[in-house]
């Protein structure tokens, strides 16, 4: 049967929402990505755009990517599907980062080209509110413009020691708006303790479907003493009262924060892939 690739425009809006919708789990950063800025980029906004592969006029897989590969995010879908699609856009992307599916990551790696600097595998862990665990802490607070001098830092030391990159060093302007960004839209939470920021951790993604986590990270003087079970367990119960689902990407290399993650009550998924290069 015939495919068609196509560059996904207002037409197709529905068709996108019911593709990524078919598994919420596995696509949540998409749904968010679709919800909180819409399917055609405001001019204002850095570029990106969702091309689609098509079978007989019904729209069976996605990929995002922001400007010309800066972020690359493939839906959920079969393999031959995201191969096409990225086999149509090897002409124009060249892939500088990119998530998910550690499969359908693999192939979009191999098409796209750019050069690899980083790499790594990891596992979509997943949680509802009825599987929670009985951890919490009410410290845990929504981060203020008024806590962005600790906040930075602490933040450059999760990126440094998950990405192995100094983000001060690679973009010193810029990193510090970032940040500052997700405070503004109250994206961040941090648990204070005797004046010092010793936890944080960002809702990434967030849409009707649920929320992804992302940037977890407890001072290394603060680790051993439960600080991320209390907090994550606090988070995760504050979102899910409002929320289906959250997710939390946890790196393979990392036994302690999977070990954490499933006693908090998440369940480890299919196999996943982050890659950053040039």
């Amino acid at each position: 049967m015939p495919h068609t690739i196509e560059q996904l425009g207002p037409k197709h809006l529905e068709a996108l929402k019911q593709l990524l919708a078919k598994d919420p789990t596995h696509n949540l950063y998409l749904l968010g990505v679709l919800e909180e800025f819409g399917i055609v980029c405001d001019p204002q906004r850095a570029p990106f755009a969702f091309h689609g592969r098509f079978t007989a006029g019904e729209l069976g897989a996605a990929i995002f990517v922001g400007g010309s590969g800066g972020l690359v995010i493939p839906s959920a879908g079969t393999l031959s599907a995201i191969t096409d699609l990225a086999r149509s856009l090897a002409p124009t992307v060249t892939l500088k980062s990119c998530i998910g599916d550690k499969l359908l990551v693999d192939v979009l790696v191999q098409h796209l080209g750019g050069q690899v600097k980083f790499s790594k595998t990891q596992r979509l862990y997943s949680v509802s509110a009825d599987d929670l665990g009985p951890f919490t802490n009410p410290l845990l607070r929504v981060a203020t413009e008024g806590d962005l001098e600790r906040l930075v830092p602490l933040a450059a030391a999760c990126v440094k020691e998950m990405h192995e990159r100094d983000p001060l060093a690679d973009d010193p302007e810029g990193f510090p708006v970032r940040v500052k960004q997700r405070v503004m839209t109250k994206r961040t939470y941090v648990l204070e303790e005797n004046g010092a920021l010793i936890f944080k951790l960002d809702v990434g993604s967030r849409s009707q479907f649920g929320a992804e986590l992302e940037g977890v990270f407890t001072t290394p003087a603060s680790r051993g003493k439960g600080v991320a079970t209390l907090c994550l367990g606090q988070i995760s119960r504050f979102l899910l009262s409002s929320l289906p689902r959250l997710t939390v990407r946890v790196d393979d290399s990392n036994s302690a924060f999977a070990s954490l993650a499933r006693k908090v009550g998440y369940v480890g998924g299919r196999a996943q892939r982050f890659v950053w290069g040039e």
